[in-house]
């Protein structure tokens, strides 16, 4: 069976306001299983190909960054990006804090990516890494990764 990454939301449905800077903008909760023998390690990316606006997208928009997440764990129970599970480390988005930045699309409906990766290895020593630095030192370490797409748009009185 293939690697999973569930949320309160379904693939391609609507995430919850209160997860968008129209809410709390706090992480949902994410829920992984079936991860593939020899996994050490998860790695989580959030990203908006669709910035600034989806009718001509010009770069991808990263929300959220985190590794060495334990397997273990099971889930991350959302509601706060600072209580995660022991040894999970967050790397920066692309407003330069290390921790969630909730869907705020400026324009349109965007959809946001939360990519799961299974990892044979910790990925020690990266401090707070950029997507791309993430994405460099998983290298040659994913084992499998498992996807969710939500969608959001900003209600124009938001």
């Amino acid at each position: 069976m293939a690697m999973t990454l569930s949320s309160i939301f379904v693939d391609g449905g609507d995430i919850p306001p209160i997860h968008t800077c129209d809410g709390a903008d706090s992480p949902p909760p994410l829920a992984w299983s079936e991860l593939p023998a020899g996994t050490k390690s998860l790695a989580l990316v959030v990203d908006d190909p669709d910035a600034p606006d989806p009718a001509a997208p010009q770069r991808t928009w990263v929300h959220w960054v985190l590794y060495n997440l334990p397997p273990d764990a099971g889930r991350l129970a959302g509601g706060s990006s600072r209580q995660l599970p022991a040894g999970t480390v967050s790397g920066k988005n692309d407003w330069g804090n290390a921790a969630y930045g909730g869907p705020c699309p400026p324009i349109g409906r965007h959809r946001y990516f939360f990519k799961l990766y299974a990892l044979d290895a910790t990925l020690p020593g990266l401090g707070t890494p950029t997507k791309a630095e993430l994405e460099r030192a998983m290298q040659g370490h994913v084992l499998a990764q498992a996807q969710l797409m939500g969608m959001y748009q900003r209600n124009p009185r938001a």
